[in-house]
């Protein structure tokens, strides 16, 4: 569903990714993993065709991100924290928008609405303006805008930054059931609690360089560590003398 074939991005002398390599399946929960300045967003922006690699490839659905980005653009959505809405705008208002801006007709933007409604719990966030929300209703409208149109990708980044306990297990419980019938999501996280429970398989980042893609259980085994935090701080420790002197 994803491929990414040596990709690197630098930003002036800061190296933010550094030949980054790897696929995931349809029927996927693929984790970035990394602490901040690893290289995910960036890595995650190059694919939604928000930057454009300095050289590399990656292709989504079978679409190279650099030669064919409208067509990339149809076929994602995209949750992280920190993505706007409109405040004068009530969430249904905000839904049919975007609806439109999909291509959707009316009927099919409700009917995926009650849809989304069942799954997420939107309730008074349809029917109130989005100046009034709480972080957790925003960010229940933000996941409700990013699948309205049922794209067989997505992308969550960072998505539960700042959540209280019930809007992250709203997110959580999307992603765990979002990868069924065909699709593959990539979750980008710093939080390793989250990707042991919701991820198949991930890639380890540090300093912009893939220190390890495995199988959460096989990077667990592979350092002899309990949990997937303890395996993350072990594996960067033996990347060290490779990402040493590499800018994050």
């Amino acid at each position: 569903m994803i491929e990414v074939r040596n990709i690197s991005k630098s930003f002036g002398k800061v190296r933010a990714v550094h030949n980054l390599s790897f696929k995931v399946d349809t029927g996927e929960v693929f984790g970035l993993l990394g602490p901040n300045g690893a290289g995910k967003t960036t890595a995650l922006r190059i694919l939604g065709t928000l930057l454009r690699a300095d050289s590399g490839e990656a292709t989504v659905a079978g679409h190279s991100v650099s030669r064919e980005p409208e067509r990339v653009r149809r076929i994602i959505g995209v949750v992280n924290g920190g993505m706007g809405l409109y405040d004068r705008l009530t969430g249904r208002e905000v839904l049919h928008y975007f609806g439109r801006l999909y291509g959707m007709k009316r009927a099919a933007v409700n009917a995926r609405i009650g849809e989304l409604d069942n799954l997420l719990t939107l309730g008074d966030a349809l029917t109130r303006r989005v100046g009034d929300f709480s972080t957790g209703m925003k960010q229940k409208i933000v996941i409700a805008r990013a699948v309205l149109h049922d794209p067989p990708v997505i992308f969550f980044d960072e998505a539960t930054s700042g959540l209280d306990v019930m809007a992250r297990r709203a997110v959580l419980d999307v992603v765990r059931e979002y990868p069924n019938r065909g699709r593959a999501v990539i979750y980008s996280t710093h939080v390793m609690s989250e990707a042991d429970e919701l991820c198949d398989r991930a890639a380890v980042l540090y300093r912009g360089h893939l220190i390890a893609e495995e199988g959460i259980d096989v990077l667990k085994d592979r350092t002899g560590a309990d949990s997937l935090e303890q395996a993350f701080f072990r594996l960067v420790e033996e990347s060290e003398p490779v990402t040493k002197g590499e800018a994050a």
